[in-house]
């Protein structure tokens, strides 16, 4: 993390949604920063609040959801603060978002040059002919060939990994800030994949955009992150950088999400997956939320909320392994 003030900071954020059930809290109390330039990794079980997170970000909660406490300053503005009419000024065009599914993303019925160039055009009043010149070079950025004839052709035309390519160049076409992709290669196959990856890897190179990537593959991780956040229940649990989160984690949640990779290096028998399920956020629970799950949990984690700890200049965790009056425990924790 470099001395340079974050392009993005959210502190302690909540949000909640009102359902026929109840109110859920889906995200609770989250903090973190991205720097200019740099890539933040999110990662966690499906439901942990992931996606809320980005949403929030994007202010594109749904009706049902609301920012209950919390601050998201970006780029020197208080995003909860803003009116729809501000948001829609800086979404899509300083912060921009990759979703998961491309087809979602696209419009079936218009081809794809239309589709690239109207937010210029209609946003950022920029001429036709111009914004058509840029939408071409955002084509060949991320490498969909004959870019000037296909701009004239429907999302149907494309394969998977071509449309997603076409919702990368969508979101850069403004020249953000700020990119969150939501599991952008969920949908594709793994050879897909690894040429998105290095396409997110040589435009963050090229433009210097910041980059959130929200994701439950670790595999992800390890090639584009250059910081890691791992969230539980609605809540951050460890931060730091690869190495810290991928040799050294301190947090048990962190431990049992790699333990649970598949790896060709070992046998099938030492994979381990976490037993039990995450706890219920229409009552979410007063202490540590992997308490239930966690083999070295102890009394007070039941009760009372674990403190974070600062580890070093960009590790920390909140897991009461890390007390002082913990040692013992964590002994057998670091065995």
């Amino acid at each position: 993390m470099s001395d340079q003030e974050p392009l993005l900071q959210v502190n302690h954020l909540h949000v909640t949604f009102k359902t026929h059930g109840g109110q859920v809290s889906a995200v609770r109390g989250v903090d973190f920063t991205v720097n200019r330039g740099e890539t933040l990794a999110i990662v966690g079980e499906s439901g942990c609040g992931k996606s809320v997170t980005s949403l929030s970000v994007m202010g594109l909660l749904p009706a049902s959801g609301k920012i209950t406490q919390g601050s998201i300053m970006f780029d020197h503005q208080e995003l909860t603060r803003l009116t729809k009419k501000q948001m829609r000024r800086i979404r899509g065009v300083d912060l921009s978002m990759i979703f998961q599914d491309p087809m979602t993303s696209l419009n079936p019925t218009l081809s794809i040059g239309t589709q690239m160039t109207e937010g210029l055009v209609h946003q950022n009043k920029v001429p036709r002919s111009e914004a058509r010149k840029r939408a071409v070079d955002m084509l060949k950025l991320v490498g969909i060939p004959n870019p000037e004839e296909r701009m004239k052709e429907f999302p149907y035309q494309f394969s998977g990994g071509m449309r997603q390519r076409i919702v990368i160049a969508m979101a850069l076409i403004c020249q953000p800030k700020l990119i969150i992709a939501d599991e952008p290669t969920t949908a594709l196959d793994v050879t897909i994949q690894a040429q998105i990856l290095e396409l997110f890897s040589r435009i963050q190179r090229e433009t210097g955009v910041a980059m959130i990537m929200i994701t439950h593959d670790l595999g992800i991780v390890a090639k584009i992150a250059d910081r890691i956040a791992v969230m539980y229940a609605g809540e951050i649990v460890e931060t730091g950088n690869k190495r810290d989160i991928f040799y050294h984690p301190r947090h048990p949640y962190t431990k049992a999400l790699l333990d649970s990779i598949v790896r060709i290096d070992l046998p099938s028998d030492e994979l381990h997956p976490i037993e039990g399920a995450p706890p219920d956020l229409f009552s979410p629970p007063v202490g540590c939320a992997f308490s239930d799950r966690c083999p070295f949990a102890m009394e007070v984690c039941d009760h009372v909320q674990p403190l974070t700890t600062q580890l070093d200049l960009h590790h920390r965790a909140a897991c009461w392994l890390l007390d002082k009056r913990a040692q013992a425990v964590r002994e057998t924790v670091e065995k």
